[in-house]
Protein backbone atom coordinates (compact mmCIF):
# COMPACT_ATOMS: atom_id res chain seq x y z
CA UNK A 1 0.00 0.00 0.00
CA UNK A 2 2.68 2.51 0.85
CA UNK A 3 4.61 1.70 -2.04
CA UNK A 4 1.82 2.22 -4.47
CA UNK A 5 0.82 5.78 -2.96
CA UNK A 6 5.16 6.18 -2.73
CA UNK A 7 4.99 5.66 -7.01
CA UNK A 8 1.52 8.02 -7.10
CA UNK A 9 3.49 10.88 -5.63
CA UNK A 10 6.65 10.23 -7.48
CA UNK A 11 4.68 10.15 -10.36
CA UNK A 12 2.49 13.22 -9.63
CA UNK A 13 6.32 14.65 -8.96
CA UNK A 14 7.70 14.02 -12.69
CA UNK A 15 4.16 15.12 -14.17
CA UNK A 16 5.11 17.95 -12.61
CA UNK A 17 8.77 18.53 -14.05
CA UNK A 18 8.19 17.29 -17.21
CA UNK A 19 5.16 19.82 -17.95
CA UNK A 20 6.78 22.87 -16.28
CA UNK A 21 8.81 23.47 -19.38
CA UNK A 22 5.65 23.62 -21.76
CA UNK A 23 3.57 25.64 -19.62
CA UNK A 24 0.93 24.39 -17.65
CA UNK A 25 -2.01 26.61 -19.58
CA UNK A 26 -2.86 24.14 -22.50
CA UNK A 27 -6.79 25.71 -22.07
CA UNK A 28 -7.78 21.65 -21.18
CA UNK A 29 -10.32 23.30 -18.49
CA UNK A 30 -12.36 26.43 -19.37
CA UNK A 31 -15.16 27.82 -17.25
CA UNK A 32 -18.28 30.08 -17.67
CA UNK A 33 -20.08 31.17 -14.80
CA UNK A 34 -23.67 31.97 -14.25
CA UNK A 35 -26.22 34.01 -11.88
CA UNK A 36 -29.88 33.15 -10.84
CA UNK A 37 -30.72 36.36 -9.93
CA UNK A 38 -29.82 39.66 -12.65
CA UNK A 39 -29.39 41.83 -9.37
CA UNK A 40 -29.44 41.20 -5.81
CA UNK A 41 -30.39 42.48 -2.23
CA UNK A 42 -27.84 43.56 1.00
CA UNK A 43 -27.14 40.70 3.03
CA UNK A 44 -28.94 37.96 0.88
CA UNK A 45 -27.90 35.16 -1.53
CA UNK A 46 -27.76 34.22 -5.10
CA UNK A 47 -27.00 31.33 -6.52
CA UNK A 48 -24.23 30.75 -9.37
CA UNK A 49 -23.74 28.33 -11.93
CA UNK A 50 -19.84 27.12 -12.91
CA UNK A 51 -20.21 25.07 -16.60
CA UNK A 52 -17.18 23.52 -16.53
CA UNK A 53 -15.83 21.83 -20.23
CA UNK A 54 -12.84 19.55 -20.28
CA UNK A 55 -11.13 18.79 -23.28
CA UNK A 56 -11.67 15.03 -24.63
CA UNK A 57 -9.77 12.49 -23.41
CA UNK A 58 -8.99 14.08 -20.51
CA UNK A 59 -10.36 14.16 -17.13
CA UNK A 60 -9.40 16.09 -14.06
CA UNK A 61 -10.25 14.61 -10.67
CA UNK A 62 -13.20 15.08 -8.46
CA UNK A 63 -13.43 17.26 -5.38
CA UNK A 64 -12.88 13.70 -3.66
CA UNK A 65 -10.72 12.01 -5.53
CA UNK A 66 -10.37 8.45 -3.31
CA UNK A 67 -6.58 8.89 -2.96
CA UNK A 68 -4.70 11.47 -0.30
CA UNK A 69 -2.42 12.36 -2.93
CA UNK A 70 -4.45 13.64 -5.91
CA UNK A 71 -5.05 16.94 -5.89
CA UNK A 72 -9.12 17.69 -5.49
CA UNK A 73 -10.76 19.52 -7.79
CA UNK A 74 -12.04 22.82 -5.93
CA UNK A 75 -14.24 26.24 -6.34
CA UNK A 76 -13.75 29.30 -4.64
CA UNK A 77 -14.20 33.01 -5.37
CA UNK A 78 -12.41 36.09 -4.23
CA UNK A 79 -13.69 39.95 -3.92
CA UNK A 80 -12.21 43.16 -1.72
CA UNK A 81 -15.89 43.28 -0.93
CA UNK A 82 -16.02 40.05 1.41
CA UNK A 83 -18.42 38.12 -0.44
CA UNK A 84 -18.75 34.52 0.82
CA UNK A 85 -18.92 31.10 -0.99
CA UNK A 86 -20.62 28.20 0.66
CA UNK A 87 -23.03 25.22 0.06
CA UNK A 88 -20.81 24.28 -2.72
CA UNK A 89 -23.05 21.42 -5.12
CA UNK A 90 -20.32 19.37 -7.02
CA UNK A 91 -21.89 16.90 -9.44
CA UNK A 92 -21.62 13.23 -9.75
CA UNK A 93 -17.93 12.22 -10.63
CA UNK A 94 -16.86 9.27 -12.50
CA UNK A 95 -14.70 6.23 -11.50
CA UNK A 96 -11.41 5.11 -12.94
CA UNK A 97 -8.96 2.45 -12.62
CA UNK A 98 -5.36 3.69 -12.83
CA UNK A 99 -2.33 1.77 -12.42
CA UNK A 100 -1.04 3.94 -9.40
CA UNK A 101 -3.91 3.15 -7.29
CA UNK A 102 -5.48 0.52 -5.45
CA UNK A 103 -8.77 1.68 -5.76
CA UNK A 104 -10.65 3.61 -8.50
CA UNK A 105 -9.86 7.65 -9.07
CA UNK A 106 -13.17 9.53 -9.19
CA UNK A 107 -13.01 12.37 -11.85
CA UNK A 108 -15.20 14.54 -13.74
CA UNK A 109 -14.98 14.43 -17.43
CA UNK A 110 -16.65 16.28 -20.77
CA UNK A 111 -19.20 18.84 -19.75
CA UNK A 112 -20.42 19.30 -15.93
CA UNK A 113 -22.07 22.27 -13.86
CA UNK A 114 -20.88 22.90 -10.26
CA UNK A 115 -23.60 24.87 -8.12
CA UNK A 116 -23.20 27.20 -5.12
CA UNK A 117 -24.40 29.84 -2.80
CA UNK A 118 -22.95 33.07 -2.95
CA UNK A 119 -23.81 35.48 0.36
CA UNK A 120 -23.44 39.81 -0.01
CA UNK A 121 -22.38 41.32 3.13
CA UNK A 122 -25.25 42.79 4.89
CA UNK A 123 -23.80 46.63 5.25
CA UNK A 124 -22.56 46.38 1.53
CA UNK A 125 -23.77 49.60 -0.45
CA UNK A 126 -25.72 49.54 -3.68
CA UNK A 127 -23.41 49.13 -6.58
CA UNK A 128 -21.85 46.60 -9.44
CA UNK A 129 -19.01 44.50 -8.06
CA UNK A 130 -16.79 42.21 -9.78
CA UNK A 131 -16.20 38.92 -8.10
CA UNK A 132 -13.29 36.28 -9.21
CA UNK A 133 -14.36 32.70 -9.48
CA UNK A 134 -11.78 30.24 -9.60
CA UNK A 135 -11.78 26.49 -10.48
CA UNK A 136 -8.47 24.80 -8.87
CA UNK A 137 -7.60 20.99 -10.74
CA UNK A 138 -5.50 18.82 -11.81
CA UNK A 139 -5.91 17.37 -15.39
CA UNK A 140 -5.04 13.64 -16.63
CA UNK A 141 -5.45 11.26 -19.50
CA UNK A 142 -4.95 7.90 -19.54
CA UNK A 143 -1.34 7.99 -20.22
CA UNK A 144 -0.17 10.87 -18.29
CA UNK A 145 -1.09 13.48 -15.50
CA UNK A 146 -0.44 17.68 -15.57
CA UNK A 147 0.47 19.87 -12.80
CA UNK A 148 -1.96 21.30 -10.23
CA UNK A 149 -3.53 24.61 -12.04
CA UNK A 150 -6.56 26.77 -12.07
CA UNK A 151 -8.86 28.69 -14.42
CA UNK A 152 -10.58 31.47 -13.42
CA UNK A 153 -13.17 34.13 -14.86
CA UNK A 154 -14.86 37.20 -13.24
CA UNK A 155 -18.95 37.47 -12.86
CA UNK A 156 -20.43 41.05 -12.08
CA UNK A 157 -23.11 41.48 -9.24
CA UNK A 158 -25.08 44.50 -8.90
CA UNK A 159 -26.11 45.06 -5.44
CA UNK A 160 -29.47 46.99 -5.39
CA UNK A 161 -31.74 48.62 -2.50
CA UNK A 162 -34.40 46.33 -0.84
CA UNK A 163 -37.37 48.29 -2.94
CA UNK A 164 -36.17 47.61 -6.10
CA UNK A 165 -37.04 44.21 -7.85
CA UNK A 166 -34.79 41.32 -8.61
CA UNK A 167 -35.54 39.17 -11.50
CA UNK A 168 -34.61 35.03 -12.00
CA UNK A 169 -32.50 34.34 -14.95
CA UNK A 170 -30.93 31.34 -16.01
CA UNK A 171 -33.64 28.94 -14.22
CA UNK A 172 -33.02 26.11 -16.56
CA UNK A 173 -29.64 25.71 -16.08
CA UNK A 174 -30.36 26.04 -11.99
CA UNK A 175 -32.98 23.44 -12.53
CA UNK A 176 -29.92 21.39 -13.07
CA UNK A 177 -28.08 21.82 -9.97
CA UNK A 178 -29.55 20.59 -6.40
CA UNK A 179 -28.78 23.31 -4.30
CA UNK A 180 -31.43 25.32 -2.02
CA UNK A 181 -31.32 28.64 -0.26
CA UNK A 182 -30.57 28.72 3.90
CA UNK A 183 -33.83 28.97 5.35
CA UNK A 184 -32.40 32.33 7.28
CA UNK A 185 -31.43 34.08 4.52
CA UNK A 186 -33.24 33.63 0.97
CA UNK A 187 -32.14 35.30 -2.44
CA UNK A 188 -34.67 38.03 -2.45
CA UNK A 189 -35.63 39.58 1.24
CA UNK A 190 -38.00 42.10 0.01
CA UNK A 191 -41.33 40.95 1.63
CA UNK A 192 -43.39 41.37 -1.65
CA UNK A 193 -41.15 38.82 -3.48
CA UNK A 194 -43.18 36.19 -4.51
CA UNK A 195 -40.10 33.93 -4.60
CA UNK A 196 -38.96 35.33 -1.12
CA UNK A 197 -42.42 34.27 0.47
CA UNK A 198 -42.77 31.18 -1.28
CA UNK A 199 -39.36 29.89 -0.53
CA UNK A 200 -39.16 30.78 3.08
CA UNK A 201 -42.82 29.25 3.69
CA UNK A 202 -44.04 25.47 4.10
CA UNK A 203 -46.31 23.93 1.39
CA UNK A 204 -49.18 24.68 3.32
CA UNK A 205 -48.77 28.30 3.55
CA UNK A 206 -47.15 28.72 0.50
CA UNK A 207 -50.59 27.24 -1.08
CA UNK A 208 -52.72 29.62 1.31
CA UNK A 209 -50.36 32.18 -0.42
CA UNK A 210 -50.71 31.65 -4.00
CA UNK A 211 -54.69 31.48 -3.10
CA UNK A 212 -54.85 34.94 -1.78
CA UNK A 213 -53.34 36.18 -4.63
CA UNK A 214 -55.68 34.44 -6.68
CA UNK A 215 -58.85 36.19 -5.70
CA UNK A 216 -56.84 39.45 -5.42
CA UNK A 217 -56.31 38.67 -9.64
CA UNK A 218 -59.98 39.53 -9.29
CA UNK A 219 -59.45 43.10 -9.35
CA UNK A 220 -57.40 43.23 -12.18
CA UNK A 221 -59.56 44.88 -15.52
CA UNK A 222 -59.58 41.66 -17.75
CA UNK A 223 -61.23 39.80 -15.75
CA UNK A 224 -64.50 41.61 -15.31
CA UNK A 225 -65.48 39.95 -18.95
CA UNK A 226 -65.81 36.94 -16.72
CA UNK A 227 -68.82 38.74 -14.65
CA UNK A 228 -71.28 39.07 -17.53
CA UNK A 229 -70.46 35.60 -18.77
CA UNK A 230 -70.66 33.84 -15.57
CA UNK A 231 -74.31 35.49 -14.92
CA UNK A 232 -75.02 34.93 -18.54
CA UNK A 233 -73.93 31.08 -18.57
CA UNK A 234 -75.68 30.49 -14.88
CA UNK A 235 -78.41 32.75 -15.46
CA UNK A 236 -79.99 30.81 -18.49
CA UNK A 237 -78.77 27.55 -18.27
CA UNK A 238 -79.64 26.67 -14.56
CA UNK A 239 -83.10 25.64 -13.36
CA UNK A 240 -82.83 27.58 -9.87
CA UNK A 241 -82.22 24.42 -8.22
CA UNK A 242 -79.58 25.12 -5.16
CA UNK A 243 -77.61 21.48 -5.43
CA UNK A 244 -77.31 21.22 -9.00
CA UNK A 245 -76.21 25.01 -9.19
CA UNK A 246 -74.03 24.40 -6.85
CA UNK A 247 -72.48 21.65 -8.60
CA UNK A 248 -72.02 23.21 -11.50
CA UNK A 249 -70.38 26.44 -9.63
CA UNK A 250 -67.70 23.67 -8.65
CA UNK A 251 -67.00 22.09 -12.05
CA UNK A 252 -66.74 25.65 -13.58
CA UNK A 253 -64.20 26.54 -10.87
CA UNK A 254 -62.15 23.57 -11.54
CA UNK A 255 -62.37 23.93 -15.43
CA UNK A 256 -60.33 27.46 -14.75
CA UNK A 257 -58.35 25.63 -12.28
CA UNK A 258 -57.14 22.54 -14.98
CA UNK A 259 -55.93 25.43 -17.26
CA UNK A 260 -54.11 27.12 -14.82
CA UNK A 261 -52.54 24.09 -13.14
CA UNK A 262 -51.49 22.60 -16.74
CA UNK A 263 -49.61 25.93 -17.33
CA UNK A 264 -47.89 25.31 -14.15
CA UNK A 265 -46.98 21.70 -15.30
CA UNK A 266 -45.55 23.47 -18.67
CA UNK A 267 -43.55 25.86 -16.80
CA UNK A 268 -42.20 23.78 -14.12
CA UNK A 269 -41.23 21.26 -17.50
CA UNK A 270 -39.93 23.57 -20.12
CA UNK A 271 -39.75 27.13 -18.04
CA UNK A 272 -42.25 28.23 -21.33
CA UNK A 273 -43.30 31.86 -21.33
CA UNK A 274 -46.34 31.93 -19.69
CA UNK A 275 -47.52 35.14 -21.01
CA UNK A 276 -46.70 35.17 -25.28
CA UNK A 277 -48.06 31.52 -24.59
CA UNK A 278 -51.68 32.88 -23.42
CA UNK A 279 -51.53 35.75 -25.30
CA UNK A 280 -50.95 34.13 -28.02
CA UNK A 281 -53.42 35.81 -31.31
CA UNK A 282 -53.93 32.03 -32.06
CA UNK A 283 -55.18 31.46 -28.11
CA UNK A 284 -57.11 35.03 -28.53
CA UNK A 285 -59.19 33.90 -31.35
CA UNK A 286 -60.04 30.81 -29.90
CA UNK A 287 -61.32 32.64 -26.66
CA UNK A 288 -63.35 34.73 -29.25
CA UNK A 289 -64.83 31.90 -30.80
CA UNK A 290 -65.77 30.51 -28.12
CA UNK A 291 -67.62 34.04 -26.74
CA UNK A 292 -69.52 33.18 -30.13
CA UNK A 293 -70.40 29.96 -29.57
CA UNK A 294 -71.97 30.63 -26.05
CA UNK A 295 -73.83 33.83 -27.41
CA UNK A 296 -75.29 31.28 -29.99
CA UNK A 297 -76.54 29.25 -26.69
CA UNK A 298 -78.36 32.63 -25.39
CA UNK A 299 -80.06 33.10 -28.60
CA UNK A 300 -81.39 29.43 -28.17
CA UNK A 301 -79.50 28.00 -31.07
CA UNK A 302 -77.59 25.70 -28.48
CA UNK A 303 -79.42 22.75 -28.26
CA UNK A 304 -77.74 21.04 -31.55
CA UNK A 305 -74.37 21.39 -29.78
CA UNK A 306 -74.23 17.59 -28.96
CA UNK A 307 -75.13 14.43 -30.85
CA UNK A 308 -78.56 12.69 -30.01
CA UNK A 309 -77.23 9.65 -28.68
CA UNK A 310 -74.75 11.57 -26.43
CA UNK A 311 -77.83 13.63 -25.05
CA UNK A 312 -79.48 10.52 -24.21
CA UNK A 313 -76.90 8.88 -22.89
CA UNK A 314 -75.83 12.12 -20.61
CA UNK A 315 -79.35 13.35 -20.13
CA UNK A 316 -79.84 16.75 -19.49
CA UNK A 317 -78.13 17.62 -16.62
CA UNK A 318 -74.97 15.76 -17.50
CA UNK A 319 -75.21 17.44 -20.25
CA UNK A 320 -74.96 21.04 -18.33
CA UNK A 321 -71.96 18.87 -16.48
CA UNK A 322 -69.86 18.83 -18.66
CA UNK A 323 -71.13 22.36 -20.55
CA UNK A 324 -69.39 24.41 -16.70
CA UNK A 325 -66.57 22.52 -16.84
CA UNK A 326 -66.14 23.24 -20.51
CA UNK A 327 -66.95 27.14 -19.58
CA UNK A 328 -64.55 27.15 -16.86
CA UNK A 329 -61.99 25.30 -19.15
CA UNK A 330 -61.91 28.36 -21.46
CA UNK A 331 -62.65 30.91 -18.95
CA UNK A 332 -59.37 29.79 -17.41
CA UNK A 333 -58.05 31.29 -20.82
CA UNK A 334 -60.34 34.00 -20.79
CA UNK A 335 -58.46 35.42 -17.23
CA UNK A 336 -54.94 34.74 -18.50
CA UNK A 337 -54.19 37.46 -20.96
CA UNK A 338 -53.71 39.48 -17.02
CA UNK A 339 -50.69 38.96 -16.41
CA UNK A 340 -49.90 40.79 -13.54
CA UNK A 341 -47.07 40.89 -11.59
CA UNK A 342 -48.26 38.26 -8.83
CA UNK A 343 -48.71 36.05 -11.47
CA UNK A 344 -45.23 36.71 -13.62
CA UNK A 345 -43.25 36.47 -10.10
CA UNK A 346 -45.45 32.75 -9.23
CA UNK A 347 -44.33 31.39 -12.96
CA UNK A 348 -40.44 32.76 -12.47
CA UNK A 349 -40.63 31.02 -9.07
CA UNK A 350 -41.91 27.54 -10.28
CA UNK A 351 -39.90 27.48 -13.03
CA UNK A 352 -37.14 27.78 -11.27
CA UNK A 353 -38.35 24.78 -9.07
CA UNK A 354 -38.82 22.39 -12.13
CA UNK A 355 -41.41 20.16 -10.04
CA UNK A 356 -44.03 19.62 -12.15
CA UNK A 357 -46.07 18.56 -8.85
CA UNK A 358 -45.28 21.53 -7.44
CA UNK A 359 -46.04 23.59 -10.29
CA UNK A 360 -49.45 21.98 -10.36
CA UNK A 361 -50.57 22.48 -6.70
CA UNK A 362 -49.37 26.17 -7.09
CA UNK A 363 -51.39 27.15 -10.31
CA UNK A 364 -54.30 24.82 -8.96
CA UNK A 365 -55.03 26.62 -5.96
CA UNK A 366 -54.44 30.05 -7.48
CA UNK A 367 -57.10 29.28 -9.76
CA UNK A 368 -59.30 28.08 -6.83
CA UNK A 369 -58.39 31.59 -5.78
CA UNK A 370 -59.37 33.52 -8.92
CA UNK A 371 -62.49 31.27 -9.37
CA UNK A 372 -64.28 31.26 -5.83
CA UNK A 373 -66.28 34.38 -6.44
CA UNK A 374 -67.53 33.12 -9.46
CA UNK A 375 -69.22 29.73 -7.16
CA UNK A 376 -71.05 32.41 -5.60
CA UNK A 377 -72.09 34.28 -8.88
CA UNK A 378 -73.05 31.23 -10.21
CA UNK A 379 -75.91 30.45 -7.58
CA UNK A 380 -76.72 33.60 -7.52
CA UNK A 381 -77.08 33.92 -11.04
CA UNK A 382 -78.41 30.66 -11.29
CA UNK A 383 -81.51 31.61 -8.22
CA UNK A 384 -82.66 34.61 -10.60
CA UNK A 385 -84.63 32.17 -12.43
CA UNK A 386 -86.44 31.47 -9.63
CA UNK A 387 -87.85 34.79 -8.98
CA UNK A 388 -91.64 34.63 -9.97
CA UNK A 389 -92.61 34.69 -13.66
CA UNK A 390 -88.53 34.31 -14.45
CA UNK A 391 -88.75 31.66 -16.71
CA UNK A 392 -90.84 34.26 -19.29
CA UNK A 393 -88.75 37.24 -19.24
CA UNK A 394 -85.53 35.25 -18.74
CA UNK A 395 -85.16 34.85 -22.23
CA UNK A 396 -85.17 38.67 -23.10
CA UNK A 397 -82.26 38.66 -20.46
CA UNK A 398 -80.75 35.71 -22.39
CA UNK A 399 -80.45 37.83 -25.82
CA UNK A 400 -79.27 40.56 -23.65
CA UNK A 401 -76.20 38.42 -22.60
CA UNK A 402 -76.05 37.34 -26.25
CA UNK A 403 -75.02 40.83 -27.34
CA UNK A 404 -72.66 40.84 -24.54
CA UNK A 405 -70.68 38.00 -25.09
CA UNK A 406 -70.11 38.61 -28.94
CA UNK A 407 -69.06 42.12 -27.90
CA UNK A 408 -66.87 40.38 -25.77
CA UNK A 409 -65.28 38.57 -28.77
CA UNK A 410 -64.85 41.76 -30.44
CA UNK A 411 -63.53 43.53 -27.83
CA UNK A 412 -60.55 40.24 -27.64
CA UNK A 413 -60.13 39.78 -31.42
CA UNK A 414 -59.71 43.56 -32.06
CA UNK A 415 -56.32 44.21 -31.37
CA UNK A 416 -55.44 41.36 -34.25
CA UNK A 417 -57.53 43.58 -36.89
CA UNK A 418 -56.59 46.62 -39.35
CA UNK A 419 -56.70 49.82 -37.23
CA UNK A 420 -59.63 51.60 -38.63
CA UNK A 421 -61.87 47.90 -37.96
CA UNK A 422 -60.73 47.76 -34.61
CA UNK A 423 -61.99 51.56 -34.20
CA UNK A 424 -65.33 51.44 -35.94
CA UNK A 425 -66.17 47.55 -35.40
CA UNK A 426 -67.00 47.89 -31.49
CA UNK A 427 -69.23 50.89 -31.52
CA UNK A 428 -71.36 49.93 -34.67
CA UNK A 429 -72.09 46.31 -33.06
CA UNK A 430 -73.08 47.84 -30.17
CA UNK A 431 -75.44 50.40 -31.56
CA UNK A 432 -76.69 48.00 -33.81
CA UNK A 433 -77.56 45.81 -30.53
CA UNK A 434 -79.39 48.54 -28.77
CA UNK A 435 -81.38 49.51 -31.52
CA UNK A 436 -82.59 45.75 -32.25
CA UNK A 437 -83.08 45.26 -28.12
CA UNK A 438 -85.09 48.62 -28.69
CA UNK A 439 -86.92 47.88 -32.09
CA UNK A 440 -86.91 44.02 -32.90
CA UNK A 441 -86.77 42.06 -29.89
CA UNK A 442 -90.40 42.08 -28.29
CA UNK A 443 -90.12 39.52 -25.57
CA UNK A 444 -91.47 40.20 -22.75
CA UNK A 445 -92.23 43.74 -23.58
CA UNK A 446 -95.29 43.43 -21.86
CA UNK A 447 -93.66 43.33 -18.58
CA UNK A 448 -93.54 46.90 -18.03
CA UNK A 449 -90.46 46.86 -15.39
CA UNK A 450 -88.67 44.43 -17.33
CA UNK A 451 -89.12 47.27 -20.35
CA UNK A 452 -88.48 50.14 -18.48
CA UNK A 453 -85.20 48.10 -17.58
CA UNK A 454 -84.24 47.11 -21.96
CA UNK A 455 -85.17 50.71 -22.74
CA UNK A 456 -82.54 52.68 -20.42
CA UNK A 457 -79.87 50.17 -21.00
CA UNK A 458 -80.04 50.50 -24.97
CA UNK A 459 -79.93 54.05 -24.63
CA UNK A 460 -77.24 53.65 -22.18
CA UNK A 461 -75.08 51.33 -24.85
CA UNK A 462 -75.93 54.01 -27.60
CA UNK A 463 -74.20 56.49 -25.69
CA UNK A 464 -71.21 54.31 -24.94
CA UNK A 465 -70.61 53.40 -28.44
CA UNK A 466 -71.32 57.33 -29.27
CA UNK A 467 -68.66 58.51 -26.87
CA UNK A 468 -66.29 55.34 -28.35
CA UNK A 469 -66.86 56.89 -31.56
CA UNK A 470 -66.16 60.85 -31.19
CA UNK A 471 -62.99 61.87 -32.20
CA UNK A 472 -60.82 62.42 -29.47
CA UNK A 473 -57.01 63.83 -30.02
CA UNK A 474 -55.26 61.76 -27.15
CA UNK A 475 -51.66 63.03 -26.04
CA UNK A 476 -49.29 60.30 -25.52
CA UNK A 477 -45.39 60.71 -24.81
CA UNK A 478 -43.10 61.21 -27.73
CA UNK A 479 -42.42 57.46 -28.73
CA UNK A 480 -39.53 55.90 -30.74
CA UNK A 481 -39.66 52.63 -32.28
CA UNK A 482 -36.95 50.42 -31.06
CA UNK A 483 -34.01 49.49 -32.98
CA UNK A 484 -30.92 48.62 -31.59
CA UNK A 485 -28.31 51.20 -32.36
CA UNK A 486 -30.59 53.95 -30.96
CA UNK A 487 -31.09 51.75 -28.32
CA UNK A 488 -27.03 51.53 -27.44
CA UNK A 489 -26.77 55.41 -28.57
CA UNK A 490 -29.01 56.13 -25.53
CA UNK A 491 -27.45 53.84 -22.82
CA UNK A 492 -24.39 55.41 -24.14
CA UNK A 493 -25.15 58.70 -24.07
CA UNK A 494 -26.44 58.55 -20.18
CA UNK A 495 -29.80 59.11 -20.91
CA UNK A 496 -32.85 57.90 -18.53
CA UNK A 497 -34.44 55.39 -20.89
CA UNK A 498 -37.59 53.99 -20.88
CA UNK A 499 -38.90 50.68 -22.79
CA UNK A 500 -42.98 49.91 -23.24
CA UNK A 501 -43.28 45.91 -24.49
CA UNK A 502 -46.10 45.67 -26.35
CA UNK A 503 -48.39 43.94 -29.00
CA UNK A 504 -51.24 44.87 -31.05
CA UNK A 505 -53.22 41.80 -29.35
CA UNK A 506 -52.22 42.25 -26.05
CA UNK A 507 -55.68 44.17 -24.35
CA UNK A 508 -53.68 45.59 -21.28
CA UNK A 509 -51.19 47.28 -23.74
CA UNK A 510 -54.33 49.26 -24.84
CA UNK A 511 -55.41 50.05 -21.44
CA UNK A 512 -52.33 51.77 -20.51
CA UNK A 513 -52.49 54.21 -24.03
CA UNK A 514 -55.55 54.61 -23.33
CA UNK A 515 -55.58 55.70 -19.35
CA UNK A 516 -52.08 56.19 -18.29
CA UNK A 517 -49.69 57.16 -21.22
CA UNK A 518 -52.35 59.52 -22.15
CA UNK A 519 -52.40 61.76 -18.73
CA UNK A 520 -50.42 65.01 -18.76
CA UNK A 521 -48.76 64.50 -15.82
CA UNK A 522 -47.09 61.02 -17.01
CA UNK A 523 -45.85 62.59 -20.52
CA UNK A 524 -44.63 65.50 -18.62
CA UNK A 525 -42.54 63.31 -16.86
CA UNK A 526 -41.64 60.65 -19.57
CA UNK A 527 -40.53 63.67 -21.46
CA UNK A 528 -36.98 63.27 -19.06
CA UNK A 529 -36.51 60.10 -20.54
CA UNK A 530 -35.95 58.34 -24.40
CA UNK A 531 -39.28 56.67 -24.64
CA UNK A 532 -38.88 52.99 -26.80
CA UNK A 533 -42.06 51.67 -27.84
CA UNK A 534 -40.76 47.83 -28.83
CA UNK A 535 -43.54 45.61 -30.84
CA UNK A 536 -43.70 42.06 -29.47
CA UNK A 537 -47.21 41.62 -31.95
CA UNK A 538 -45.07 38.54 -33.90
CA UNK A 539 -44.04 36.26 -30.95
CA UNK A 540 -43.28 33.81 -32.85
CA UNK A 541 -40.20 35.74 -35.00
CA UNK A 542 -36.94 35.63 -34.83
CA UNK A 543 -36.56 39.41 -34.00
CA UNK A 544 -38.98 39.29 -31.06
CA UNK A 545 -37.48 35.90 -29.40
CA UNK A 546 -34.06 38.12 -29.85
CA UNK A 547 -35.71 41.06 -27.78
CA UNK A 548 -37.33 38.73 -25.25
CA UNK A 549 -34.36 36.82 -24.56
CA UNK A 550 -32.31 40.21 -23.78
CA UNK A 551 -34.83 41.70 -22.11
CA UNK A 552 -36.09 38.57 -20.32
CA UNK A 553 -39.73 39.42 -21.42
CA UNK A 554 -42.55 36.87 -19.33
CA UNK A 555 -45.53 38.56 -21.20
CA UNK A 556 -47.17 41.88 -21.97
CA UNK A 557 -47.13 44.72 -21.20
CA UNK A 558 -43.91 44.85 -19.92
CA UNK A 559 -42.40 48.53 -18.85
CA UNK A 560 -39.06 48.68 -18.43
CA UNK A 561 -37.35 51.46 -16.42
CA UNK A 562 -33.36 52.32 -16.72
CA UNK A 563 -31.49 55.23 -15.50
CA UNK A 564 -29.02 57.53 -16.85
CA UNK A 565 -26.25 54.85 -15.17
CA UNK A 566 -27.54 52.43 -17.53
CA UNK A 567 -29.28 49.89 -14.63
CA UNK A 568 -32.55 48.66 -14.41
CA UNK A 569 -34.47 50.14 -11.72
CA UNK A 570 -37.84 49.20 -12.16
CA UNK A 571 -39.67 46.85 -14.26
CA UNK A 572 -43.39 46.65 -14.56
CA UNK A 573 -46.03 44.42 -15.33
CA UNK A 574 -49.49 44.40 -16.32
CA UNK A 575 -51.98 47.47 -16.25
CA UNK A 576 -50.77 50.38 -13.64
CA UNK A 577 -52.90 53.64 -13.32
CA UNK A 578 -51.53 56.77 -13.89
CA UNK A 579 -50.98 57.81 -10.16
CA UNK A 580 -49.26 54.46 -9.35
CA UNK A 581 -47.06 54.75 -12.80
CA UNK A 582 -45.73 58.32 -12.00
CA UNK A 583 -44.61 56.74 -8.27
CA UNK A 584 -42.21 54.15 -10.30
CA UNK A 585 -40.48 56.48 -11.84
CA UNK A 586 -40.39 60.14 -10.02
CA UNK A 587 -36.83 59.43 -8.32
CA UNK A 588 -35.26 57.94 -11.25
CA UNK A 589 -32.11 60.12 -12.24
Amino acid sequence: MKLRKLFTFGFLLIAVNVFAQFGSDLNLVKIDVYKSFDKIHSGSEMKIAVKTTVEDTWHINSNKPNDEFLIPTELEISSSQNFVLKKISYPEHKEMEFGFSDKPVAVYEHEFFIGSIVTVPPDLAPGKYTVNVVLNYQACNDASCMPPSSVDTTIVIEVVDNKTPVTEINSEIFSKIDIAYSPAVVAEDDDSSIASTLESSGLILSLLFVFIGGLALNLTPCVYPLIPITIGYFGGQSEGKTGKLFVLGILYVLGMAITYSVVGVVTSLSGAVFGSLLQNPIVIIFVALILIALSLSMFGLYEFKMPDKWVMKAGGAKSGVFGALLMGLTMGIVAAPCIGPFVLGLVTYVGAKGDPLYGFLMFFFLALGLGTPYLFLALFSGKIKSLPKAGFWMEAVKHIFGFILIAMAIYFVGPLLPKVFEFYLLPIFLIFSALYLLFFDKTANNIKGFLIFKTLFSILIIAVAAYMLWPVDRKSPEWIYYDEKTYESSLQNGEKIFLDFYADWCIPCKELDALTFSDERVIEKLSTFKTFKVDMTQSLSEETEKLRDKFEIIGMPTLIVINSKGEEVNRITGFMNADEFLKTIENVN
